[in-house]
């Protein structure tokens, strides 16, 4: 079995694969000042409940956007399995089919969503990704990444209201019935959720326009479903996409290694 690691600014997601599927996929709050010891007792844990030695884990791929958490992760991984993981980063992006833009800059996440659109569709992709941040990641068909766009994701935003005003509640991702908001939940709602929805349709469109109309696109992330009025948009709904990514990318870097 493979296990990937995806380390997000919210949340760490672990992904067992086999068999061309992901068998488990355990997820927990990404928290920098947490000990590498605690990372080990949960998967440890969730090995033991899926009833798994540690010897079915065949190898270990890393990705991070949480610099703090990255080294904690990586020893963490290679004394728990006795090898050391791949990581996503600049040092192994040569190895990959792609042309990255930037690579000391662009997020490993947006790296692992380019390689996944690319493997899968070899053609002009945007890939939209719903986490923390909202992200537009194009890549072209024959393997360049051409751009990024990022706003505040969604959780993000309403968060930053409930944060930074006295009288605005913090309220659940809902999409309301009106843009005319009746109370403040669904003020909000409509404002976010709602606002959300032409962000997306016109960031897309845009891209496209700027690619001359050719041009899919995908969406992935946890937040991914939650505005069903953009499904039209969207090729694919993948909430595993950027685990595929980064699972593509250990797979990718080791047959490159291989005497």
């Amino acid at each position: 079995m493979h296990l990937a690691v995806d380390v997000g600014n919210t949340d760490a997601v672990f992904g067992l694969y086999d068999t061309d599927t992901w068998r488990f996929v355990w997820r927990t709050p990404a928290r920098p000042d947490e000990a590498a010891g605690s990372y080990e007792a949960r998967l440890r844990l969730w090995l033991l409940e899926a009833n798994l030695p540690l010897s079915a884990v065949q190898d270990t791929v890393l990705s991070s956007v949480v610099p703090n958490l990255t080294p904690t992760l990586r020893a963490m991984l290679g004394d728990l399995f006795g090898h050391e993981p791949v990581v996503v980063g600049p040092g192994v992006y040569p190895l990959l089919p792609l042309n990255i833009l930037r690579p000391h800059e662009i997020g490993a996440d947006l790296v692992a969503n380019a390689l996944a659109a690319y493997t899968r569709y070899q053609r002009n992709c945007i890939v939209v990704d719903f986490g923390t941040a909202l992200t537009f990641t194009t890549v072209s068909g024959d393997g360049q990444i051409l751009g990024v766009a990022i706003a505040p994701g969604l959780k993000t935003a309403i968060r930053s209201l409930f944060s930074n005003t006295a009288q605005l509640p913090e309220v659940p991702i809902q999409v309301p019935e009106s843009a005319l908001g009746l109370s403040t939940t669904h003020a909000i709602q409509a404002g976010i959720v709602l606002g959300y929805e032409g962000l997306v349709r016109s960031l897309i469109d845009r891209i496209r326009t700027e690619l001359n109309g050719d041009c899919i696109a995908v969406a992935t992330g946890g937040l991914s479903g939650q505005i069903p009025s953009l499904r039209d948009v969207f090729v694919d709904v993948i909430p595993s996409l950027t685990l595929d990514g980064v699972r593509l990318i250990g797979e990718t870097v080791r047959a490159q290694k291989q005497p």
